[in-house]
C-alpha cells in the first residue's frame, strides 16, 4: 500500500489546465501544462513553458497607451524595464534585458496586457478542477493528462496528480521527452496508465543540432521504461517538420527502435503547425522556423502508410 500524502502540501507550477482535449491520449482528456523543459526545440509551440519559474507576458495589442492609462509607468517596475519609445505610439514597450519577471506591473494593468505565464497550485486545487469534467472521462474513456513543458521535471507534483488521480478513479497519460534523470522516471510512471513520447530525431549529432540536447539519454530511458513498466501503454510520437525529421529513414529508425515492444501500442505523426508563434513575441522572443511550412498531406499520407504497415491492424508491432 502506498503511505498517505497530504496533496495540499504539495505544489506546483502550472501554466494552464485546457479541457475537452481529444489528442493528449485515448478519449477526451483535461490536459495540465506545468512549466519547464530541459530540452530546446526551435519549433515549440509553447515557448511559455519552458522557463521554470513564472514569466512576464506582455500582448501590445491589449495596452491602451500611456495617455489612456500608463499606470505601469509610474515607478512600479524595480528595474524600470517598462518605458514608451516615444515615437508617435504611446503604448508600452518592455526591456526584457532589465525585466526579471518579479510581476509588480500586473495588478496596475487593466487591460492585462502584462500577465504572467505561470501559476503555484497545490495537487487537490488541480485535480478538483480535473475531476469537474469525470462524466466525459467515463463516457470515452479520457482521463488526465500531463504535459509541458517537461511534466518529469517536477516529478514530486506530477507523481501525486497522477497518484491522486488513479483515487479518484481517474485514468492517467504524460506527454513527455524524457530527458530527465532516470530516479525522476521511476517516481512517476507507477502512476501513468498511458505515456506519450517525442522521437524528435534519431541521428544523436541532428537531435542536438535542433533541440540543444543530443538523445542518448532520452532513448536510454525510453528502453528502460518499455522494459522496466510493461503495464503501461506507450505511444511514440514525432513532430513531424519538414526538412528537419519528415523523411522515411528516421520513421523507419523509430519503428525499428520501437519494434521490440509490444507495450509501445501506437506512433503517431504530429505535423507541424505554427500556432504558436505569437508566443514568441509575447515573450520579447524571436521565432527562429517563421519561414518553415506544414508537411503535405501527400508527405504524411506516405509516412503513415510506413507506420500502418508496420502495426497491422490490431495495432501491436510486427
Amino acid at each position: 500500500m502506498h503511505e498517505s500524502i497530504n496533496t495540499n502540501a504539495i505544489t506546483g507550477l502550472v501554466l494552464n489546465i485546457q479541457h475537452f482535449c481529444t489528442h493528449d491520449g485515448p478519449g477526451i482528456r483535461t490536459t495540465v501544462f506545468v512549466k519547464g523543459c530541459s530540452i530546446r526545440c526551435k519549433w515549440c509551440a509553447n515557448p511559455e513553458s519552458i522557463h521554470p519559474k513564472p514569466e512576464l507576458g506582455y500582448n501590445p495589442a491589449h495596452c491602451i497607451g500611456e495617455s489612456q492609462c500608463g499606470r505601469c509607468l509610474k515607478g512600479v517596475c524595480p528595474e524600470s524595464a517598462l518605458f514608451v519609445a516615444g515615437s508617435g505610439d504611446d503604448k508600452v514597450e518592455v526591456n526584457w534585458d532589465l525585466c526579471t519577471n518579479c510581476g509588480e506591473c500586473i495588478s496596475v494593468c487593466p487591460p492585462e496586457a502584462l500577465y504572467l505565464f505561470g501559476k503555484r497550485m497545490t495537487v487537490d486545487e488541480v485535480l478538483d478542477e480535473v475531476e469537474q469534467d469525470s462524466v466525459f472521462y467515463r463516457e470515452s474513456g479520457g482521463g488526465l493528462t500531463i504535459s509541458g513543458g517537461e511534466c518529469m521535471l517536477q516529478p514530486d507534483f506530477t507523481a501525486a496528480l497522477l497518484r491522486g488521480a488513479h483515487e479518484r478513479g481517474i485514468n492517467t497519460a504524460i506527454e513527455t521527452a524524457c530527458n530527465v534523470p532516470w530516479a525522476f522516471v521511476e517516481k512517476v510512471l507507477p502512476h501513468v496508465d498511458v505515456m506519450l513520447h517525442d522521437h524528435k530525431l534519431t541521428v544523436p549529432e541532428r537531435h542536438k543540432k535542433w533541440t540543444g540536447v543530443d538523445n542518448k539519454r532520452i532513448l536510454e530511458n525510453f528502453k528502460k521504461a518499455y522494459e522496466t513498466f510493461p503495464e503501461i501503454k506507450f505511444i511514440a510520437r514525432t513532430p513531424l517538420i519538414p526538412g528537419v525529421n519528415d523523411d522515411e529513414e528516421h520513421i523507419r529508425s523509430v519503428l525499428d527502435f520501437i519494434r521490440p515492444y509490444k507495450n509501445v501500442i501506437d506512433y503517431e505523426l504530429l505535423p507541424y503547425h505554427r500556432y504558436g508563434d505569437s508566443k514568441y513575441g509575447f515573450l520579447g522572443r524571436k521565432y527562429e522556423m517563421a519561414d518553415f511550412q506544414p508537411p503535405t498531406e501527400e508527405k504524411l499520407s506516405h509516412l503513415r502508410a510506413i507506420i500502418a504497415d508496420a502495426f497491422g491492424r490490431n495495432g501491436s508491432a510486427g
